[in-house]
């Protein structure tokens, strides 16, 4: 995509945590552009860095962790870059968050304040980010209600959160975030304490508000089935580093990095009646020491003796997708993808 559909650019990205007096690495040299109006997944295990990799687009990061190197370039409303990743003042935090970039957390109980009615909190948005007042601010609170599916929103306006169930209460997290008015909206494992029926509901609604408020979406999950037909890219995340990016298609049907194959052979609906359900052997690397070769390295079973030894690049499959697996190396013998690879080019999810 050209330099103007980038709405946001990591460089070489890396973040430290000082834990005890120790060092923990936690975000390991990242280079990624996001485009304008595009759904990004980024997935991986707990623990493999997403959170806090999208935390320092918001200066987010916990007291004792901070950005080591690298740089985090915005492009917002009028196009001129905010170099992120040198803001400090927490008064210039306030002029973004919210406004240029918001975030939906996984547990909408917890982003709610229990004594506050739902309709003041949503109003608290608008009032805050667009300078509504009185009864506009409330006829456009009322507006965000419906938007995100609220039924009888005039009575609804004046409730608590303990008075909805957790579809309803993720639906007003989404409504108060939107009504930010933001370029991005980060959305933390939005649909993880619901359940399935509700799951795709949220995520139809992200959809929705996509288009209607030409949001870019960042989605950060540990399920690939969850995102499969939002997703207009995913980012594939192990140990702190980007390891596979591409389209949705490109990922899901012609992977090339071995953890992608270890995630995608992992989700349940992959799983054949009678036989255990494929999960991934051995723990993610220390962070607290440097990562030597390819950090996935120990716990794949097609690894090559160079992964042990040295870092690789990233490789081009395509112009829209990259992997940085050595198996990609023209050098490299040929080492077939997993059945569940084929099982999805010919079936689908």
């Amino acid at each position: 995509m050209a330099q103007q559909d980038v709405i946001l650019s990591v460089k070489n990205l890396q973040v430290e945590f000082n834990l005890r007096g120790r060092t923990l690495h936690a975000i390991r040299g990242i280079d990624l552009d996001i485009y304008r109006d595009e759904v990004l997944a980024v997935v991986g295990e707990s623990g493999s860095g997403k959170s806090v990799f999208t935390k320092t687009f918001m200066g987010l990061l916990d007291a004792n962790g901070r950005i080591a190197a690298g740089t985090i370039d915005y492009y917002g409303r009028d196009g001129k870059p905010i170099r992120l990743s040198d803001v400090t003042k927490e008064k210039e935090w306030l002029s973004i968050r919210g406004h240029e970039i918001a975030m939906i957390m996984q547990d909408p109980m917890t982003s709610l304040n229990p004594l506050k009615t739902i309709g003041a909190q949503i109003q608290e948005s608008v009032e805050l980010h667009q300078g509504l007042k009185g009864k506009a601010a409330k006829d456009k609170t009322l507006e965000y209600l419906r938007d995100v599916g609220i039924a009888d929103p005039e009575t609804r306006f004046g409730q608590y959160p303990h008075e909805f169930s957790g579809g309803m209460r993720q639906r007003v997290v989404i409504a108060i975030a939107v009504a930010c008015n933001p370029q991005i909206l980060i959305c933390d494992e939005p649909t993880t304490a619901l359940d399935v029926t509700i799951q795709a509901q949220i995520l139809d609604l992200l959809k929705e508000m996509r288009v209607k408020y030409h949001l870019t979406i960042i989605l950060i999950t540990h399920d690939l089935g969850v995102v499969a037909n939002i997703a207009d890219r995913v980012a594939v995340m192990y140990a702190g580093d980007i390891v596979e990016v591409g389209t949705a298609d490109e990922i899901y049907y012609d992977p090339r990095h071995p953890y992608t194959w270890a995630l995608l052979s992992s989700m349940p609906q992959m799983g054949v009646k009678g036989e255990d359900l494929f999960n991934i052997h051995g723990t993610p690397p220390n962070l607290f020491t440097p990562v030597k070769g390819d950090a996935f390295a120990p716990r794949n079973p097609q690894a090559l003796k160079i992964d042990f030894v040295e870092c690789p690049p990233y490789f081009a499959v395509s112009p829209t997708h990259r992997a940085k697996t050595w198996l990609l190396d023209p050098r490299a013998p040929k080492v077939e993808p997993p059945a569940v690879v084929e099982k999805l080019r010919k079936g689908g999810l």
